[in-house]
């Protein structure tokens, strides 16, 4: 391919331990996300104090019409069509045999069985076309090993003595007395789905009134409960009942997609870019160890979330369930992505006791190798943000960058000993996890936007320069999450601490 270079931290294995069992059929229909570079270069910190529209964003900040143009005449050469384009989100899906696909960019793709399933991953670098060099960013779609999962196991609540309702935990943690109209929280699920009548029967039970919940398909996925409440049903019904549990005046969408880099993508494109539903911030509950993702899915990844800053929009993410490896078995420390990307509020676990409407003890959550623990730690792949310039972040495990971004940011209660009382399939249960931390922090974010009358969108400076010196959240000093002590300040367990939601308001407002 000498017409062709390599694509920039495209570079992959088949998974370890799956076994070759073929090859696809050549001229199975293929779809392929291409991610192009931005319009108009911008630094880390540009343009962050005007949110934009999605108009004066995509005519800022989208892709280039010439590297689209490029891109339709390389189709066009290979007899490939242009399934969408999203100019704002700079994707574009081409569609085609997967075979010449392949060919195309030099894409070195097998069968494989893992897990006891049957699927596509790839080998080796992916190439492009010299005349695209510069403006492809990512190919994303040959793979499509699951590229994320949500650790919470589903608890009959008959079994379970202590839990809480979202009210409960909203009265303990202060929330403001509102409701979040005239907000939408956007739900990323790669997998599982709802059921309109629990959800019926939860705001019933909590003696509120139905909130509105629509799904959106994304890459043919769609709303497909499995009927298992251990399955990632009660993902999605862990995050819409929490989420909307707190801000029952908010409208919820769900963007449901596959479990692939690809989808996952196109997901939170939908989401970020969606200019019918406009959401004000979004919740992802799904994740994986940054060892788990190519550089170039992340880089990709990254820059969809400094969109969505740039649009004020609120982006909330799970910083895991397995402690301070986040479930990898090399003995290092990892942290989840997409929790760790700077423009996410990566969100940790605590163990929280409280009554009577008021917290009795807040630790870090850890219940053993068993029973799961908070994420936390320091990125081996994204540089130290400016944010965190004066707080002490350890060095990351593994690399070469002296200066990681600590994970997380904020924490909120997680652990399923005292989880989240839910309604999933039919059956009460009881969910914990830092799954519900995301929702419960997007939800909190919808409640502060409906108060000040304007988006907070991308919240970190404002956490870390003036809410949390100023004690607007909560700090946690004690526990582990194995490699990581809790200490005085930012810690790689629970960040900056949990919430007091008033005190965030009272601050904001001024």
């Amino acid at each position: 391919m000498s017409s062709h270079v390599i694509l920039r931290d495209s570079h992959r294995e088949h998974p370890a331990g799956s076994v070759p069992v073929g090859q696809p059929a050549p001229d199975q229909p293929t779809q392929i996300t291409v991610v192009l570079r931005r319009r108009t270069p911008i630094s880390d910190d540009g343009c962050l104090g005007v949110h934009l529209s999605h108009a004066e964003f995509a005519g800022a900040y989208g892709a280039e019409p010439a590297d689209i143009r490029a891109l339709e005449d390389f189709a066009a050469e290979h007899g490939f069509s242009f399934a969408s384009v999203n100019a704002g989100g700079r994707t574009v899906v081409l569609s085609g045999p997967l075979a010449a696909m392949a060919a195309a960019f030099g894409a070195d793709i097998e069968l494989r069985r893992w897990n006891g399933k049957v699927m596509r991953t790839r080998q080796g670098h992916l190439h492009v076309p010299v005349t695209l060099e510069d403006c492809v960013v990512a190919v994303l779609g040959f793979d499509q090993r699951p590229a994320s999962a949500t650790d919470r196991s589903f608890r009959p609540r008959a079994a379970q003595a202590v839990y809480f309702t979202p009210l409960q935990v909203a009265k303990l943690y202060d929330f403001p007395n509102n409701n979040g109209a005239g907000q939408t929280i956007a739900m990323i699920e790669l997998g599982g789905g709802y059921n309109n009548s629990d959800l019926y029967s939860y705001w019933s039970a909590l003696g509120a009134k139905n909130v509105p919940v629509s799904s959106v398909s994304v890459d043919g996925a769609q709303n497909s409960p499995t009927g298992d409440p251990n399955s990632a049903d009660g993902e999605v019904a862990l995050d819409i009942e929490v989420a909307g549990g707190v801000a029952t005046g908010a409208r919820i969408a769900v963007y449901f997609a596959p479990n692939t880099d690809q989808g996952f993508l196109d997901a939170i494109n939908a989401a970020i870019h969606d200019s019918v539903r406009t959401p004000s911030v979004i919740s992802i509950s799904w994740g994986a160890p940054e060892s788990d993702w190519t550089p170039q899915a992340m880089n990709a990844f990254n820059a969809a979330f400094h969109d969505a800053a740039l649009l004020g929009i609120s982006v909330c993410a799970a910083a895991g369930d397995n402690g301070s490896s986040d479930g990898d078995t090399d003995g290092r420390t990892h942290v989840d992505f997409p929790a760790s990307s700077p423009w996410v509020l990566a969100c940790g676990g605590t163990k929280l006791v409280g009554a009577n409407g008021t917290i009795q003890s807040e630790s870090v959550w850890n219940d053993g190798a068993d029973g799961g623990a908070t994420g936390g730690g320091v990125s081996s792949h994204f540089s130290k943000p400016a944010y965190q310039g004066n707080i002490h972040v350890p060095k990351p495990w593994g690399t070469a960058n002296p200066n990681g971004r600590g994970v997380p940011d904020v924490a909120g209660v997680a652990d399923p000993n005292t989880g989240f009382a839910v309604i999933v399939d039919g059956q009460e249960g009881v969910v914990g996890g830092t799954s519900a931390v995301a929702p419960l922090w997007a939800a909190l974010i919808a409640l502060l936007n409906q108060e000040l009358g304007r988006n907070l969108g991308w919240i970190h400076p404002k956490l870390y320069n003036t809410l949390a010196p100023k004690n607007a959240l909560r700090d946690i000093t004690s526990g582990s999450n194995g490699a990581y002590r809790a200490g005085i300040g930012w810690d790689p367990c629970t960040g900056l601490g949990s919430p007091n939601g008033q005190a965030m308001l009272n601050l904001l407002k001024n």
